[in-house]
């Protein structure tokens, strides 16, 4: 009985919604928090002073037969670890004997020689080791050493140690430090790695660990946070201290003595992998407080480049990947917790696996294979799930060199560890994968572009310079660096006449960033160029032809400008003069990326016409994100309000309040909406009192367009035939962008850097899909459900039936989000109480989605969804 009310409930929420609440809950990862994501409340007091949760009895390992895994695979399970004895295993690394060494989040190192492959657990050996270090979040067995990176519970510092066995008996004896890192807690230093030379380590850590003192770095040290209007931290106040370089990766000597930055601008990444050509990769965080904000960014799979900046800051100031001041991932995920990765190279899988990028989510339960395939200079990776469970909290993975298989370990945060191994025992050949040509050319011309990088070099600025040109967004970020790091007066003058639209974008954000600020200024509080310098580079701008410039070059343009006026501050009123009569013409655009950059520019001039004609830009945007996009650029615009226009801005807050997200979400609104209650007067306070206290339903809804009629209701077969026709040329993507968000599919999808994470991105729908595959998941959502999307159906012992997603796990409780549309609602079970775990068969996709829409509205949606996003593909035409 409680089974079928509970299911007639949600029934009954779905049709009441039209929204797809069916049977499921959301993918939002409020409170998702692997062992590399941190207590809020205590980070927000003192970073990495986090006391370990006390020590309770442990329940049974997650049984393989509750584990599904890619055919031809099976997973065996190798030891199942005394959480009283020898705690929660994080981190795993294989000494030169074949033995895997891994770490207790909160406690020791333990070294291990597996049973041989298809035997009994039973024959697994565990010893503890006697050398006191422990808490690591990275271990690595190379220089003849134990290299652990300490993230600290309590016992041992944070910092980079070396362990060693001095006197040959196989026991390690001796410990140093070789270098304190000043952070702890979950956002610590985490994983480090063997450099493909041979002769060096990368080390990588998350945005509560402070720079190191640096022996070099292939970033310009002229990071900033870089946004034109000021800067709102996160809606709970967590970690709004941090600012750039956020998370970041660095190059280290074997005896931990010169540190070199190679990146930054990332949240939380747990760990970093070499591919066999030499590109390190990183798999990072989100922050999923900020999930369905414009700033949030799902957790991402990144080439981390020489020099480069991935964009990562505080609360709302999350770089969007269009700012070509960094650079975009090669593949986003979701929602999730990173924790360890790795290449295939060396198991005994087929080569598609042996080449593939393995990528640990704690709190979803999630072994990914992404196979990254060259893009230019760079990677584009297809996402695939290899290994899920509910719960199976990942922790850290290793290729056994000997055996072949893929070690996997599951932990943290106390709850109950196991190690497991993943064998091949399909029929296709597992031979030694080789090496591909594919991408080689583009990879060597990055290469020697970024040679430049750290240092000055006669020949860069030659070298470089025709690069900035390049189709090739790698190409042209690691060419601007290079240029970046040598004397500015050997090419300032080459910038500033460069007439290439693309170069000159390029050539004069490098001259924005590193030209030295003159004392005055500096002692006002800019970074940037000298006001002399500032005007040179704003006639060279003003070059530039905004008709002939293609959609990407004009969010470029847009930026140089948002990047320059942020480094010198508001110009004086002639220049400003200028700026609007060029700006409030192009106000507002139809792209709504570029609607939001011009923005932020006409705000922080002063325009006046920017309020009438932003305010009906705020009622009618499809979407929440780009609703809080509007509302946060005008809170502190001070000119050009009506009391009309005040009352339509205000009114605004009391229907976002049922608006749902993240845990900081309400935080964020509260914030705009105190920052734009602070420009008014107290007469216009008093006169708005009523709109500006007035407090809204609070209920669950999303920004839906007005009720639509039934067309019919359409089939498969009836409209394949319709698209392999119509798509071709003369659809409207505003139109299909307006249609996604009147089917609701906003509500779950992301798309663009917006919408829900209930369901997948589909940005890159296109990639994987054809128009009829998209046609058949809208038509029949039933008949394949995604293991990453589909719910679960946990019954207790206590007659409990709870429907949902796992988002975390503490000790042995597991948390289950139970209603799509607000990531805060969630049901704690103690795992000890389950009776079953089953996947609920339902779709979380309603049925009908298409049947409001006509034939050509149809179309124009389908377009929308294989464009990726791009307004200027060929079917626009």
């Amino acid at each position: 009985m409680r089974s079928i009310r509970h299911r007639a409930a949600i029934a009954a929420a779905v049709t009441a919604c039209s929204l797809l609440a069916s049977y499921a809950v959301s993918l939002s990862p409020t409170a998702a928090q692997a062992p590399a994501k941190a207590d809020a409340k205590k980070q927000t007091k003192a970073k990495g002073k986090r006391p370990a949760p006390p020590a309770t009895p442990a329940p049974p390992a997650l049984a393989i037969d509750r584990m599904r895994v890619q055919k031809g695979f099976k997973v065996e399970l190798v030891y199942t670890v005394p959480r009283e004895t020898q705690g929660s295993w994080v981190s795993l690394t294989i000494d030169p004997k074949g033995r895997l060494i891994a770490s207790d989040q909160y406690g020791k190192l333990f070294r291990i020689t597996p049973a041989p492959v298809g035997q009994d657990a039973s024959a697994t050996k565990v010893e503890a080791l006697s050398v006191e270090i422990g808490e690591a979040q990275g271990l690595l067995w190379a220089f003849d050493s134990l290299y652990v990176v300490v993230n600290s519970g309590g016992k041992f510092p944070s910092g980079l140690y070396r362990a060693r066995d001095t006197d040959g008996d196989d026991q390690l004896d001796k410990v140093e430090l070789l270098r304190s890192l000043k952070g702890g807690g979950e956002h610590g230093p985490h994983a480090v790695v063997l450099s493909p030379d041979g002769k060096s380590l990368h080390i990588v850590a998350g945005n509560a660990t402070a720079v190191p003192d640096l022996a070099g770095s292939l970033v310009p040290k002229v990071w900033g946070e870089d946004n034109l209007l000021p800067r709102m931290t996160d809606g709970r106040g967590f970690m709004a201290d941090e600012k750039a370089p956020g998370g970041y990766v660095c190059k280290v000597d074997p005896d931990g003595k010169a540190f070199e930055l190679r990146s930054m601008g990332y949240r939380n990444p747990y760990d970093i992998a070499f591919n066999r050509y030499g590109d390190l990769f990183t798999y990072d965080a989100d922050m999923e407080w900020d999930v369905n904000t414009p700033w949030y960014r799902p957790t991402r799979v990144c080439d981390v480049a020489s020099g480069s900046d991935f964009g990562y800051r505080n609360g709302a100031g999350k770089w969007p990947t269009y700012y070509f001041d960094s650079l975009p991932p090669a593949a986003n995920v979701g929602p999730g917790s990173p924790t360890g990765i790795g290449f295939g190279y060396g198991a005994k899988f087929p080569a598609k696996y042996q080449d593939a990028l393995f990528i640990s989510d704690w709190s979803y339960g999630k072994l990914y294979a992404v196979h990254l395939k060259p893009k230019g200079a760079s990677y584009t990776g297809e996402v695939e799930e290899f290994v899920t469970g509910a719960p199976l909290p990942l922790t850290d993975l290793v290729v056994h060199p000997v055996d072949g298989s893929l070690y996997f370990a599951i932990g943290g945060r106390r709850t109950t560890s196991s190690l497991y191994r993943v064998v091949y025992a399909g029929d296709e050949s597992t031979a030694p994968s080789a090496a591909s040509d594919e991408g080689a050319s583009a990879r060597a011309e990055r290469r020697k572009l970024e040679a430049f990088h750290g240092h000055k070099d006669a020949a860069a600025v030659e070298t470089a310079w025709p690069y900035l040109s390049n189709p090739d967004r790698f190409l042209r970020y690691a060419a601007r660096v290079a240029i970046e790091f040598q004397d500015v007066a050997t090419w300032k003058q080459r910038a500033l006449a460069e007439t290439n639209p693309q170069a000159a974008l390029e050539a004069l954000l490098a001259l924005t960033q590193v030209t030295e600020t003159d004392p005055a200024h500096r002692a006002a509080g800019a970074a940037g160029p000298d006001l002399a310098t500032r005007d040179q580079i704003l006639q060279a701008l003003d070059k530039l032809d905004w008709k002939s410039l293609t959609a990407t070059q004009k969010l470029d343009l847009v930026r140089v400008y948002q990047v320059l006026l942020n480094r010198t501050g508001k110009p004086d009123s002639e220049i400003t003069t200028k700026l609007l009569a060029k700006f409030e013409p192009l106000y507002p655009s139809p792209s709504r990326d570029l609607t939001v950059e011009l923005l932020n520019v006409l705000v922080f001039l002063g325009s006046k016409e920017v309020a009438a004609k932003t305010v009906p830009l705020l009622a009618n945007a499809p979407t929440q994100e780009e609703q809080i996009d509007i509302a946060r650029a005008l809170r502190v615009l001070q000119v050009g309000w009506t009391p009309e226009l005040r009352k339509a801005y205000f009114s605004w807050f009391p229907k976002a309040s049922g608006y749902k997200g993240g845990a900081s979400f309400g935080g964020f609104l509260t914030k705009i909406k105190n920052d734009a209650v602070a420009t008014l007067s107290d007469a216009e306070k008093a006169e708005l009192k009523s709109i500006i206290e007035a407090k809204g339903t609070g209920q669950v809804k999303a920004v839906v367009a007005p009720a639509r009629p039934v067309v019919k209701e359409w089939t498969l077969d009836e409209l394949v035939p319709i698209a392999e026709a119509g798509l071709k040329t003369k659809r409207d993507f505003d139109k299909g962008r307006n249609l996604f968000a009147a089917a609701q599919c906003f509500a779950c999808h992301r798309f663009d850097n917006e919408g829900g994470s209930v369901g997948p991105d589909l940005t890159g729908a296109s990639g994987r899909f054809s128009s009829r595959d998209l046609l058949e998941s809208i038509i029949v959502p039933s008949k394949v459900i995604s293991d990453q999307y589909a719910a679960i159906v946990v019954s207790t012992t206590d007659g409990r039936v709870v429907t949902g997603r796992v988002v975390n796990l503490n000790n042995d409780g597991m948390m289950i989000n139970t209603n799509m549309l607000d990531p805060d609602a969630q049901v704690t079970v103690d795992r000890k109480s389950i009776e079953e775990v089953k996947p609920s068969p339902i779709s979380m996709m309603p049925v009908g989605l298409l049947n409001t829409l006509q034939k050509e509205e149809i179309l124009d949606l389908l377009a929308y969804l294989l464009s990726r996003g791009d307004r200027e593909n060929p079917m626009f035409k």
